[in-house]
Parts: C-alpha cells; structure tokens; sequence
C-alpha cells in the first residue's frame, strides 16, 4: 500500500540535556540527518518498546518490528500487558537495540485495522524476519506515529557535537 502522502521531514535541533556538555546545532559535527536515524530505525533486529502500566509505572519488553513509510509497526500477544497498556494510553516509545548509536522515538501507538494495511506490514514483517507476525485478529499490529525522536552518537569523541532531536509536523 502506497502512503497519500509521503511521510515528511522531521525538524531537527539539539535536545535540551543540561549538564551533558553539548555544542551548538552548528557546531561539532552538527546535526545528524534523518536519513541517519532512518538507517538505524530500519536495520535494528530488535527494539525496546516504553508503554506506561494504569497506575502509571512504567513498563519496558523487547519486540521485532519494522520501520517504514515513517512509522514502526510492532505484531505483540492481544492480551499481552503491552496492549493493555496500549489500549489504556497510547503514549510509548520504542528504542533500537543499539546503545552506542542509538534511536529513540516518542510517539503514540494505535492498532492496524485496515486489512490492505495490515497485508503491507505483514509483508515487510516477513521479509524481514522470514517468518509471519502472529494472526493479526488474535494478536494485534500496532502502528507507532512519532511525535519526536532522539538519536545519538554515543562515543566520547561525537556525542556532545552530534546529539540530535527530530520534531514531526502536527
């Protein structure tokens, strides 16, 4: 399935982490491309993924899923506490596996309904992994939209000089 709209450039800026010692946007390396994050988001085999419990702890669990069209889809158990949680708030944030050049997306998470979307997901899921997401009825897909992004090149000789905030259009 083809997007309307293609998903739009994310603003990018330096993320407010007093303390940490970081340069100016224009300074250092500057700011990292979203083409940068894009790599990463795209080639991670595995994700962390933040949803918030109902009586407001946090709760953390590792999935697989796929980053295209500007969004990550993720296949999780239908009575797993990650759609619960889900269902009840649907605020989270999902991180790639690598914690030296990492990604991190806030955004909000809704499940896929539409069937032709949901066969587009499928089929990325599977080329990706060569293997099928669960029965979507039984076991929803979710669809993350990311409200900003953080990414960050963590080495002692970049990280100050390339820390990189992305804000999507509203």
């Amino acid at each position: 399935m083809i997007r309307e709209t293609p998903p739009v450039e994310p603003e990018a800026s330096r993320p407010h982490m007093p303390g940490y010692g970081l340069l100016a946007a224009d300074e250092g390396q500057g700011l990292l491309p979203w083409s940068w994050a894009e790599q990463r988001l795209t080639a991670s085999r595995r994700y962390w993924l933040a949803t918030v419990w109902p009586d407001g702890r946090p709760h953390v669990a590792p999935v697989w899923g796929v980053w295209f069209e500007g969004r990550f889809f993720f296949s999780t158990g239908g009575r797993s506490r990650k759609t619960i949680n889900l269902r009840a708030d649907a605020a989270c944030v999902v991180t790639t596996e690598d914690a030296i050049g990492p990604v991190i997306i806030d955004g909000t998470a809704s499940a896929v309904t539409d069937p032709d979307r949901l066969q587009t997901v499928i089929e990325a899921y599977s080329a990706k992994y060569a293997d099928s997401p669960p029965d979507p009825v039984e076991n929803p897909i979710f669809e993350v939209t990311p409200i900003r992004a953080i990414g960050l090149a963590e080495d002692e000789a970049h990280f100050t000089a390339s820390a990189t905030r992305w804000t999507f259009p509203t």
